[in-house]
């Protein structure tokens, strides 16, 4: 069993944990499963040293807390907070304790933010920043996401997936730059309906290119584009030619706040069952062959795979002739 935010489950750390006792470097072998350096030491430090057991999640809680805040005063600082509506600060001052940890107490009972309240009755009027539930607009068109995902090339041969990665020059010196594929992608926020093309680079004027052609394909299928949202880079926020196509179409551009990079979620996710799903669902032998295989992916996913958020249906489902 692991929890909830783990990345890798017990079967994958052990995997993890002989790759590296093989001879792999731990960055490399951390990339390739998705998590940082350091959670691949912690994992093959607790293998070498308690074998698969050690693999298996823990409580992080110590075994004693003896400088814990009485459950008394704890409670006594949730009453104040309740009837007097203070702050960390008063709170500290009335019932003992410091600030930080009054703010910890009222966090971890869950009350709501002072700004949240009504000054006067104390009833919750603003809702949270939080919120469990995700947004979605109500028609097609009505938001479309954009962004960008850089995938590696691959080398004729397929490279040390096909070969094995005792092919790898860890150092560096027979290595072949090849660069990277940009993927463009743009994700209907009600539909889910998506459209991506594999372009040379992110430049302002070929995001542009993606944006007509991404228009052209929604328009197809009925839909109007009204509002796009992408990340605040500057091929999108600061390029006149992806302005001049966001004119053209009549539609308003929506910029992410910066470091937020869940606001582009439906992008996002996007991105990630496509890598899941087509660019590393198999070893490719060339670049071209993974080319090849996007298209039939796209038909797949628009017209044929369940989609959660559709219901357990295609996202062509939910676009009506009149979008």
């Amino acid at each position: 069993m692991t929890h909830r935010n783990a990345r890798l489950t017990p079967r994958g750390r052990h995997l993890l944990a002989q790759r590296v006792l093989d001879g792999r470097p731990v960055a490399h072998v951390a990339k390739e499963l998705g998590v940082s350096r350091q959670c691949a030491h912690r994992w093959v430090t607790r293998y070498r040293s308690e074998g698969l057991a050690g693999l298996n999640d823990r409580s992080s809680r110590p075994r004693r807390s003896p400088t814990r805040t009485p459950v008394s005063q704890a409670a006594a600082v949730i009453a104040v907070r309740v009837a007097q509506r203070v702050g960390p600060t008063d709170l500290a001052v009335t019932c003992g304790v410091s600030a930080s940890t009054a703010s910890r107490i009222v966090a971890r009972a869950g009350l709501p933010k002072l700004f949240e309240l009504d000054p006067v009755t104390g009833v919750q009027i603003r809702a949270s920043r939080r919120s469990s539930h995700r947004y979605e607009h109500d028609k097609p068109g009505d938001l479309i996401h954009i962004d960008v995902k850089k995938l590696g090339r691959i080398p004729f041969g397929g490279g040390w997936r096909i070969e094995g990665p005792d092919t790898i020059d860890h150092h560096g010196r027979r290595q072949r730059r090849l660069g990277f594929d940009y993927v463009h992608v743009a994700v209907d926020d009600h539909s889910r309906l998506a459209f991506a093309q594999i372009l040379p680079d992110e430049t302002g004027a070929t995001c542009a290119a993606f944006l007509k052609a991404a228009a052209e394909f929604f328009a197809a299928h009925g839909i109007t584009i009204r509002r796009v949202m992408t990340d605040n880079a500057w091929n999108y926020r600061r390029s006149r030619d992806f302005q001049d196509v966001l004119t053209v179409l009549g539609a308003r551009h929506v910029l992410t706040k910066p470091h937020c990079p869940w606001q582009n979620g439906k992008a996002e996710r996007f991105n990630r069952t496509m890598q899941e799903s087509w660019a590393y669902r198999h070893p490719f032998t060339s670049n071209q062959a993974r080319h090849d295989a996007l298209e039939p992916w796209l038909e797949h996913y628009n017209y044929t795979r369940a989609h959660t958020a559709c219901g357990g249906k295609p996202p062509i489902t939910r676009v009506s002739p009149t979008s």
